[in-house]
């Protein structure tokens, strides 16, 4: 049986990324078996690359698959091992050309060459369901590198859409990031049920993004967008004061453009709609890899 090895280094969005498409190949190649390993230690990463020998690996799967600047050694030398094409799920540090496929967000701005796929945001396991009527789900992140927090801002601008849309059931959950004092105004909100991160369990947000029509997020969680959307949610952001506007900002403001998000906007009406498109890039993605006659 066919076996697709994820690289992973533990870390929860990069084990999702890749997680998000290997399920998408493993949806359209049925036989398809799914493993999982930690990247080799430095050294006998190296040493394996070399020589291109090494021992107790497992099985040889016909795929392997990371994310993370730490599985880009153990992919390549994996790759010579096994003789077997290498993905890897970002803008590599090392030369793109010494990986099969680079799957690499728009807003990295990567180059044009035939081993790399551009992505609208990361992949993700997202799945679209049965939508809820008058369902709502808001996402809360907190500050980062790339942002401060004005809580009061972000309750206001919360009361402005609950007001806006009294009949909507809405859900709110939270992230690591959110600082427990925005946790406690969150919990003063009339209209909407908080769900703290650390009272939810494995499993909770994609079942419920899956059967939510309509998704808040504030913009500090990008990774969060991109999710909503891949769960089939008309989605809108909420403002934060950004003290970076790179890549990341970017991206947002593409999506934005392109008329996929609506960002929130004071005295501006707050309705919602679906994308046009299905917005599935793992599927697009794993399409690209078997066409290449890959698994």
């Amino acid at each position: 049986m066919a076996q697709i090895l994820i690289i992973s280094d533990g870390k929860a969005g990069h084990r999702n990324q890749s997680l998000g498409l290997a399920e998408a190949l493993q949806r359209r190649r049925k036989q398809v078996e799914i493993r999982e390993m930690a990247p080799l230690p430095g050294r006998r990463a190296l040493k394996t690359l070399l020589t291109g020998r090494a021992a107790q690996l497992g099985a040889k799967p016909g795929l392997v698959i990371g994310a993370g600047h730490s599985t880009h050694l153990t992919l390549l030398a994996l790759k010579r091992v096994w003789r077997v094409p290498a993905v890897l799920m970002m803008k590599p540090t090392l030369p793109i050309g010494w990986f099969d496929l680079c799957l690499i967000p728009e807003h990295d701005q990567p180059p044009t060459r035939d081993n790399v796929v551009v992505t609208r945001g990361a992949l993700n396991r997202m799945r679209p369901g049965d939508k809820v009527a008058g369902s709502g789900m808001m996402l809360i992140g907190g500050p980062s590198k790339s942002n401060d927090w004005d809580e009061t801002g972000l309750i206001e601008q919360l009361r402005s859409i609950i007001g806006q849309a009294p009949d909507i059931d809405w859900r709110l959950t939270t992230s690591r990031r959110t600082p427990p004092s925005t946790l406690e105004l969150l919990k003063t909100l009339r209209g909407v049920e908080v769900v703290p991160v650390e009272e939810t369990t494995q499993g909770w947000l994609p079942a419920q993004l899956a059967g939510t029509e309509q998704c808040w997020v504030s913009e500090d969680s990008v990774s969060m967008v991109y999710e909503a959307l891949s769960a089939g949610c008309a989605v809108g952001t909420l403002a934060v004061p950004w003290t970076q506007r790179g890549r990341l900002y970017r991206g947002l403001m593409s999506l934005a453009e392109q008329g996929v998000i609506i960002r929130y906007q004071s005295g501006q009406p707050v309705d919602l709609v679906p994308p046009v498109a299905v917005f599935d890039e793992a599927s697009r993605c794993a399409e690209l890899i078997l066409n290449r006659g890959w698994l």
